[in-house]
């Protein structure tokens, strides 16, 4: 069976200024994502986390995305999500929060890039999980700010949690843990 990884972050526009550091970083991640063989799991959502996912799925990599919305109809009007970078939707119908559980709960590794409060929300919950989770660090936001809230909150968990500014070394690593 293949690994099932989850990359998470932000669903915003990046900067202008700091969109070609991003798209030669996602490229790099999904080189790395496609040598493994695994299947990508996303919030089929907007952002880095389209760009990820068009990228994976354009490069033969099986991308199966979890809807908050219960319909197609609900996940292209109400949230205004696309549907052009999934091979496969799962609709929920739960909400953005209670997607995130079943997104999270479904991953063997979750991968963190940027992020804002939904991906803290979908951190907490990979955390609880005691899930393998991976930084992208230096994209700001989630990605960075784990690791001093870690150690702020002190929050016991078996989650085993990765820090590397390179994707193909930082999926290495997450790899070789599970």
């Amino acid at each position: 069976m293949k690994i099932k990884v989850g990359v998470m972050g932000s669903a915003g526009e990046i900067e202008s200024d700091r969109r070609g550091e991003f798209q030669n970083r996602l490229r790099d991640l999904t080189r790395a994502l496609a040598s493994r063989e695994v299947v990508l799991l996303t919030g089929a959502t907007t952002g880095l986390i389209y760009d990820v996912g068009k990228a994976a799925r354009d490069a033969g990599i099986q991308h199966v995305g979890i809807s908050p919305a219960s319909s197609e109809t609900e996940h292209t009007t109400q949230y205004q999500l696309p549907t052009d970078a999934c091979d496969l939707l799962i609709y929920t119908g739960f909400g953005l929060k209670g997607r995130n559980v079943v997104l999270v709960r479904s991953c063997d590794i979750v991968l963190f890039i940027a992020g804002a409060m939904g991906s803290l929300n979908e951190f907490t919950i990979a955390h609880d999980e005691g899930k393998i989770i991976g930084c992208l660090t230096e994209t700001g936001g989630v990605a960075d700010e784990v690791r001093r809230l870690i150690q702020t909150l002190h929050a016991r968990s078996s989650a085993r949690i990765f820090y590397d500014n390179d994707p193909t070394s930082l999926l290495a690593d997450c790899l070789a843990a599970l």
